[in-house]
């Protein structure tokens, strides 16, 4: 079983990557979040977990242990194979997975294409009690004033021009130091910051 590897990035895509470990290329599937971290001709160190099916050995690559784990216990609910894994992990962070999975929000993580309402809910059941350490305390609770403000903030910002993307992540870090932050001020730390 292959836990780990270790070589440079031979080649580098959003959902793949080709690890060459001493002239091996290894083919290792991998999340947005992964990808964004690896460069292309540069070392690298890839926690993998090994999938062995009749018609193929399968390699998947993390660039955290955390990562890696949040993607066994989603394939471990039914219905969930390891390409919907990669793709919530490509989606969400694994803080918003969790938060969502606790606090049983099913619509963001149908956000993950190709997971449906049913094989959501069977996520919220089956990883309820155990994706507590991957939660960022006090998240839970304030999340609907939050999501309500972040919404209404991105939206003006998108107005102006801004992608979400861009801003997402900004207003996010900004709401976790100031969670009682008004629509206007977000918005204007958020243009501070960009």
């Amino acid at each position: 079983m292959i836990f780990s590897l270790q070589g440079t990035v031979q080649e580098l895509t959003p959902t793949y990557a080709v690890i060459n470990v001493q002239g091996v290329g290894y083919y290792v599937g991998i999340s947005l979040m992964t990808s964004q971290t690896l460069v292309l001709n540069q070392q690298t160190f890839l926690f993998i977990q090994q999938i062995i099916r009749e018609d193929a050995h399968l390699l998947f690559g993390f660039n955290t242990r955390s990562e890696k784990e949040m993607f066994n216990l989603l394939i471990s609910v039914n219905g969930v194979g390891a390409v919907s894994a990669l793709i919530l992990l490509s989606t969400l962070s694994l803080d918003e997975i969790a938060n969502a999975i606790l606090s049983k929000n099913s619509a963001l993580i149908q956000k993950a294409k190709g997971i449906g309402a049913k094989t959501a809910e069977r996520i919220i059941v089956d990883l309820k009690d155990k994706v507590q350490k991957f939660s960022v305390p006090g998240e839970n609770i304030s999340a609907p004033v939050d999501n309500k403000i972040k919404e209404e903030s991105l939206s003006a910002l998108e107005v102006l021009g801004i992608p979400k993307r861009m801003s997402e992540k900004i207003a996010d870090r900004i709401l976790k130091q100031n969670p009682n932050s008004s629509v206007e001020e977000l918005v204007k730390q958020i243009l501070k910051n960009i």
